[in-house]
């Protein structure tokens, strides 16, 4: 059939046809109704370099450090290790917390790193932290050592001390005696001093050289219950005694909330002001050390007439602001940018039992929105023409918790959520990204465009201002090429979670340098590396066999959608057509 017999058929029959006289590979999947629905056509050039493919996303961070060293904690540190081509960063609230009643339990966690004897001696005991970090660097991991909270001994009002908070309870209960100033900045600084000169004695100087220091965390709400001006003072003696004990260490702060916030962002400019012409509290010179540079962002879901509606938006917002102030600082511009927590929402240990708009955290509309979210983080920064280094997911797992009980984390008893799946597809994208559009330049290309959509729904900017909340989801690529390998993300995102048809979608590839590739289609939806779809069809046993908890491992996996294939491509050009499932994400990875 020649193509312009093929004119005479529409929608998507007719892209089928077109596809298979040009030789080029179709798949379609049961769930669509392509009769009903447009073709979204993505299309990738090879050619047309966008960047680095940074992997901002090897980053992960929680509130209860002693998880790290327990049964689950290690399994999925080490499952998060090994889908990573680089080391993983991970950050932890509590390293210098005083031990009171149990190590761990929800938002909280303590070391006993730091206490006094009669006379107010110092003692120092690195026990836990030793645990903790060991846990990390035995896996190749590298700390996003996070110098707090207040040891007992120091704070300047350290009753109460230990709270004991649980989902339902009033969340600003938690900041008692451990998130105050400490009565002696002297006594600080020889406790960073002394723990920084440890990891260097335990772990070899060019180890600890790799790491990130940082102080604190979110000080400009509830966890300092001090002034602006105190953490600065803090800041200042915190960054000398990290320096003098390992002149080459890495140091950044300040980790505020989302500057989308207005006293976020002005405590971030005060900081940052600071930073280039303050008076340093400690030198009496101009200034602090500063290596890199952290802030937070946070969506908002809600519950909207029944249904979890999330807020896209307001992240990239928090995103896009931080990024704004440090792009207006000329001497800072360049440095490093940590994105400390960057999340959906902001309470990983809140469930889905007592907060209903986190019903997302199981399924797949985590794993879409992560993908979705993650491109627009690359986008943003190349437009402020910042340096984004990381982009720290706040989400671990909540050790003797129930299955699948809503909380953010990557895993549930051992068993990893689709989340972590978005996760491994990110590990197989290397190299260099590429340019995702709707327009194509070759002849096929121009014929086949006459009877598909030719625009995105979404580019970043209107996501960042709208969220996703239009009649059209949001489907979209992002793509990387490496030496040998080329790979497409595409996923099927709404911000409200409803029920949808699967949409029909073609990804047009251009400047392949091969004749032939080798495809490998990976997808998670509710029938592909999904845990979760798979223990409610098991009735959502509390108690699971051991061969209900292998069979949830392994559907916990990435998985391919259908068998690995070759390709044939037309001077380097080829389009792979699916069908995409409301939520889903599939990833294509060609090598050659």
């Amino acid at each position: 059939m020649s193509l312009q017999q093929a004119t005479r058929y529409t929608g998507y029959s007719w892209m089928i046809l077109v596809l298979c006289s040009l030789g080029m590979t179709t798949r379609t999947h049961a769930q669509t109704t392509p009769e009903a629905l447009d073709t979204v056509k993505i299309l990738v050039d090879f050619t047309q370099e966008k960047g680095a493919m940074k992997p901002i996303w090897a980053w992960w961070g929680y509130d209860e450090p002693n998880y790290t060293y327990m049964k689950d904690g290690k399994k999925l540190l080490s499952d998060m290790a090994a889908l990573s081509p680089v080391p993983v960063n991970v950050r932890a609230h509590s390293l210098l917390v005083t031990d009171e009643g149990p190590r761990a339990a929800l938002k909280w966690g303590s070391t006993n790193a730091y206490t006094e004897d009669e006379a107010g001696n110092p003692v120092y005991d690195w026990t836990i932290i030793d645990s903790i970090f060991d846990t990390y660097i035995e896996r190749g991991m590298k700390p996003l050592a996070q110098i707090g909270f207040m040891p007992k001994a120091l704070s300047s009002k350290p009753e109460p001390y230990r709270h004991h908070w649980a989902p339902g309870n009033e969340y600003g209960n938690i900041f008692t005696g451990w998130a105050y100033p400490p009565k002696d900045y002297e006594k600080w600084a020889a406790l960073v001093y002394q723990w920084v000169k440890h990891s260097v004695d335990r772990y070899g100087k060019e180890e600890v050289e790799s790491w990130y220091w940082e102080l604190w965390n979110e000080p400009d709400i509830g966890y300092w219950q001090g002034t602006t001006e105190e953490y600065i003072k803090l800041y200042d003696y915190t960054a000398d005694a990290v320096k003098r004990a390992l002149p080459a260490a890495k140091m950044g702060g300040p980790e505020t909330t989302g500057p989308g916030s207005e006293k976020a962002a002005e405590f971030l400019r005060t900081f940052l002001d600071h930073i280039v012409s303050g008076k340093n509290h400690v030198t009496g010179e101009t200034g602090a050390p500063l290596d890199f540079i952290t802030f937070h962002a946070k969506g908002r879901p809600e519950v909207v007439e029944g249904v979890v509606q999330m807020d896209m938006g307001k992240q990239l917002r928090d995103i896009n602001k931080g990024f704004e102030i440090i792009a207006s600082y000329p001497a800072l511009k360049e440095l490093p940018i940590i994105i400390g927590e960057s999340d959906p929402e902001g309470c990983a240990a809140c469930s889905e039992q007592y907060y209903p708009h986190n019903a997302y955290r199981n399924g797949t509309m985590y794993s879409s929105y992560t993908a979705a979210s993650f491109a627009r983080k690359y986008e943003l920064a190349d437009h402020h023409g910042v340096n984004l280094l990381g982009a720290v997911t706040w989400g671990f797992e909540f050790e003797n918790q129930p299955w699948f009980a809503g909380f953010r984390d990557m895993a549930t008893n051992g068993v990893n959520k689709p989340v972590l799946n978005v996760f491994r597809m990110f590990g197989m994208m290397q190299g260099l990204r590429v340019a995702v559009n709707g327009e194509q330049t070759s002849s096929a290309s121009q014929n086949l465009t006459a009877s598909t959509n030719n625009d995105l729904a979404y580019d970043f900017m209107e996501v960042r201002d709208e969220s996703v909340r239009g009649e059209k989801p949001d489907i979209n690529a992002l793509a990387a090429k490496d030496v040998h390998t080329a790979t497409v993300m595409v996923w099927h995102y709404h911000d409200q979670n409803k029920e949808a048809p699967a949409s029909p979608v073609a990804v047009s590839l251009k400047g392949i340098p091969a004749d032939q590739v080798l495809l490998h289609h990976y997808r998670i939806d509710d029938e592909n590396s999904n845990a979760y779809a798979v223990w409610k069809a098991m009735g959502s046993p509390q108690n699971p066999s051991q061969e209900q908890i292998r069979t949830l491992e392994k559907a916990g996996q990435l998985q391919l959608l259908t068998s690995p294939e070759w390709l044939s491509l037309q001077e380097g050009e080829a389009v792979i057509t699916m069908d995409l499932p409301r939520q889903g994400v599939s990833l294509l990875r060609l090598s050659w």
